[in-house]
């Protein structure tokens, strides 16, 4: 599978395991010392996450559970530290 990042950059990624570690935000954003909000803007995008729950709602607020496959964390990890 592919997608693109900026002007017709393929990046190349694999289907996560769907039996493979799946990490909450909080879990992450621990793990890497970041608040929850930036790990959700981190990952909102990225292929291969789960997203389950009620994202839109006129009277309640929306619940939105994300889980992060263990294979996208490390990938995100390793394009971050390749950036620098």
């Amino acid at each position: 599978m592919f997608r693109t990042t900026g002007p017709n950059r393929p990046v190349h990624f694999t289907a996560p395991n769907p039996l493979e570690r799946h990490y909450s935000v909080l879990e992450v954003a621990a793990m890497w010392s970041l608040s929850a909000d930036t790990i959700r803007r981190m990952f909102e995008d990225e292929p291969g996450i789960v997203f389950w729950g009620n994202a839109i709602s006129r009277r309640r607020r929306r619940y939105l559970t994300i889980r992060i496959p263990e294979t996208v964390l490390r990938r995100v990890h390793q394009r971050l530290q390749k950036t620098r």
